[in-house]
């Protein structure tokens, strides 16, 4: 079934659902069945094993019939065949025995970005997940171009010694044939010799035992002149092979490092330099900023006020309110709230104060307390609208202008 779609309709992801039954090691007669939502990703690929048709019979077998002589001088190898691929296969294991495959899925999914995160709850509020501004410079990929280096080194030590190996294979193969050739004129002049030696004798009237003997005797020295002289054969022909055995490995390397190349040049990753140095320093003032709010909730605020985020303490920091600098204190007066629960927390955290009565940088004491309302307002706030102008009985305009006053 199709997970997810493109904004053209074509599917990038699908899900399966299946099951299988894994063995208990406790209970051997009554196995665990397990449910699967098994989602195919068609955007990543990984390697699979190839089929017996897509098997090569030589590593050479991909390449055109003209350009397979490798043994040659002057041939120019080519990237190996990239190796089967196949959709990226994703199970979801459950131990549910009735499944919906799409819908576990999707919220096994969803859990990915949703993971719980308290700081970044507390410091959300705060913006400290803002880039402030930085400067992006592309560069090199460090690592990639580690690989690449590798690899094209490797394949200029190859190519060389390919190159040496296929000389050596041919001087050795040329001097084979030549030793060859040798080796057998010589035999045949030996053995010609030999044959005449036989027709001597045997016109001279000698026995056929004694030609018999004369006969072996001859070609056992004719054999031991031979012998080296084969063996010389022999052991320039393996080197031979050898060399040319050499040579093809040395080919095939070849061919493997340019699809390692180029594999690397198709998943290369475009890399950038951040100057965050901006950044780094709004964020260091948020920082400060958070933990003092955190230090002055810990110091001055009740104790249900343990556990509270950006989002609950940011009306009191935002409380309006009068400073008098005194020459020895400084007195702050703030305005009340409209809700008596957030007012009594107000009036706990300005006895806190003063209680501890911290010192300003200058050495000046601070203190709080709370601006007394006016009656008129604190009436509007504790009472009804219309209760108020019943008892006041008083034009709306009058009892308005009234509260924007204190209220301003």
């Amino acid at each position: 079934m199709p997970l997810t779609m493109d904004r053209q309709g074509t599917v990038l992801r699908e899900v399966a659902p299946a099951q299988f039954a894994l063995a208990h090691p406790e209970q051997k007669e009554e196995p665990l069945t397990l449910a699967v939502a098994l989602i195919r990703d068609l955007r990543r690929t990984a390697p699979c094993s190839p089929s017996q048709e897509e098997l090569p019979r030589a590593w050479w077998a991909d390449i055109r019939h003209e350009e397979v002589a490798w043994w040659q001088e002057g041939w120019k190898p080519t990237p190996a065949p990239a190796p089967p691929t196949q959709p990226k296969l994703i199970p979801i294991v459950t131990t549910a025995e009735q499944i919906d495959a799409l819908t576990l899925a999707r919220s096994y999914i969803q859990r990915w970005p949703a993971q719980e995160n308290v700081i970044k709850d507390f410091l959300l509020p705060l913006g400290l997940d803002i880039n402030h501004g930085f400067a992006k410079t592309p560069v090199i990929n460090s690592e990639v171009s580690k690989k690449r280096e590798a690899l094209e080194k490797r394949s200029a030590n190859v190519a060389r010694w390919g190159e040496a190996a296929r000389v050596k294979a041919h001087r050795a193969s040329t001097l084979s044939t030549k030793l060859w050739k040798q080796t057998k004129e010589r035999s045949e002049q030996l053995y010609r010799a030999l044959n005449e030696r036989i027709w001597e004798l045997e016109a001279q009237g000698m026995s056929s035992y004694q030609l018999r003997a004369e006969s072996k005797k001859l070609k056992a020295e004719a054999d031991a002149e031979l012998e080296p002289l084969w063996q010389r054969v022999s052991r320039v022909r393996e080197n031979s092979h050898r060399e040319s055995t050499k040579h093809e490995r040395y080919c095939r390397e070849q061919r493997e490092l340019l699809r390692a190349l180029e594999d690397l040049a198709a998943n290369e990753r475009l890399m950038y330099e951040l100057d965050h140095r901006k950044d780094q320093m709004m964020t260091v003032c948020k920082l400060a900023l958070a933990n003092l709010a955190m230090w002055v909730r810990d110091r001055f605020f009740p104790s249900t006020y343990a556990h509270a985020t950006w989002q609950r303490l940011q009306p009191f920091f935002r409380l309006p309110g009068r400073i008098q600098w005194g020459h020895e204190t400084v007195h702050v007066s703030l305005r009340p709230f409209n809700n008596r629960q957030l007012s009594r927390d107000l009036l706990a955290i300005c006895q806190r104060v003063n209680e501890i009565q911290p010192r300003l940088p200058d050495g000046a004491d601070c203190s709080f307390y709370i601006r007394p309302l006016d009656p008129l307002a604190e009436t509007l706030i504790m009472r009804p609208l219309s209760r108020f102008v019943a008892a006041r009985r008083l034009p709306p305009f009058h009892w308005l202008v009234g509260f924007y006053r204190n209220i301003l």
